[in-house]
């Protein structure tokens, strides 16, 4: 997908257009969306694609990352918190529900909420209600909700892991943006078009991707998916020296020992856990224990990570 504004998003792909057309047509309503798909898709440009063209773009857009707080900074960014509720608390903090009201809230990475704040949020679903930390009562807002993910959150209510009355308050309206080693239209449109973009902002005379460039581009698997392939491009722009771009000058991550980790290191009988565990391990020497390049390769959130590290070292596993 390339931005221009966030009321026009292009796509050679035919899957992301059926998409933009429903995002478009639901845009207007106050059905809560769930945004599904790997890291770095394009679920957040995607939320902001429906918030601009609502009827509350004109109110501002705000947005969470559920992985990046502990659970009690979390429920006060959300929830807002009165003063003395807490230790610490000087003074009355209006939580971005409250902020959010007329307006569009994006929950990025909803499967790492804890389920006490889901609980929480389940409730603003059904009432249209929020209550600050130590207050009593409650404040009525309207607010609209999208949701991001890039797990499995049916697997996660049978696991225990996500609520399933909050699973069916989220996917009202289920949008699943496709990995970009399945669109190579996009990856074709994208990659000149980051190419472009990186030579206009650095002050840089125009240049092109050779034809072998591109086919080299085209296989690259692209873990960490749209966000992977601009900064990718970025790097390369910076450092060639000419007005074409070949393969030796693309500066992609070197998945060769990632990739041969099926080979070397799983073997018949080795249970899920154990299969997870080399993965993680190889994966983290692989980025030499960058835990937030490993996370996006990985498909799951930093703190899920952090949390199987954390279950590792107890085991006594060299990180």
């Amino acid at each position: 997908m390339i931005k221009t504004d966030f009321n026009v998003i292009r796509t050679a792909d035919p899957r992301v257009s059926q998409i933009l057309a429903i995002a478009e047509n639901i845009a207007s309503s106050k059905a809560t969306v769930l945004l599904q798909g790997e890291s770095g898709t394009g679920k957040e440009l995607m939320a902001r694609f429906i918030h601009a063209r609502s009827s509350r773009a004109s109110n501002v857009f705000y947005a969470v990352n559920c992985a990046a707080l502990p659970e009690g900074l979390l429920e006060s960014e959300l929830f807002g918190h009165e003063k003395g509720a807490f230790t610490g608390a000087v003074e009355r903090k209006i939580g971005k529900f409250e902020l959010a009201d007329r307006s569009t809230f994006l929950l990025d990475e909803i499967s790492e909420m804890p389920l006490p704040l889901q609980a929480k949020l389940l409730r603003v679903l059904q009432e249209g209600e929020v209550e600050r930390l130590g207050g009593r009562q409650p404040i009525k807002i309207n607010v609209r909700i999208i949701a991001t993910t890039n797990r499995d959150l049916r697997e996660m209510v049978r696991e225990g892991g996500f609520r399933e009355d909050l699973y069916y308050r989220l996917n009202v309206i289920p949008l699943k943006i496709p990995a970009l080693r399945y669109r190579p239209k996009d990856i074709e449109q994208l990659s000149q078009h980051f190419v472009d973009q990186s030579c206009v902002e650095n002050g840089l005379p125009s240049k092109r991707l050779t034809v072998e460039a591109m086919q080299t581009l085209l296989e690259y698997p692209w873990p960490g998916n749209v966000r992977e392939l601009k900064n990718s491009i970025e790097r390369s722009v910076l450092l060639c020296q000419g007005l074409s771009l070949r393969p030796q000058d693309l500066l992609l991550n070197d998945l060769g020992e990632y990739g041969n980790l099926t080979l070397d290191q799983l073997k018949p009988g080795m249970t899920v856990a154990e299969a997870e565990k080399r993965l993680i391990i190889k994966t983290l020497e692989h980025t030499k224990q960058n835990r937030t390049h490993a996370a996006r390769m990985l498909g799951i959130s930093i703190r899920t990570l952090r949390n199987k590290i954390n279950e590792y070292k107890e085991d006594q596993v060299t990180l």
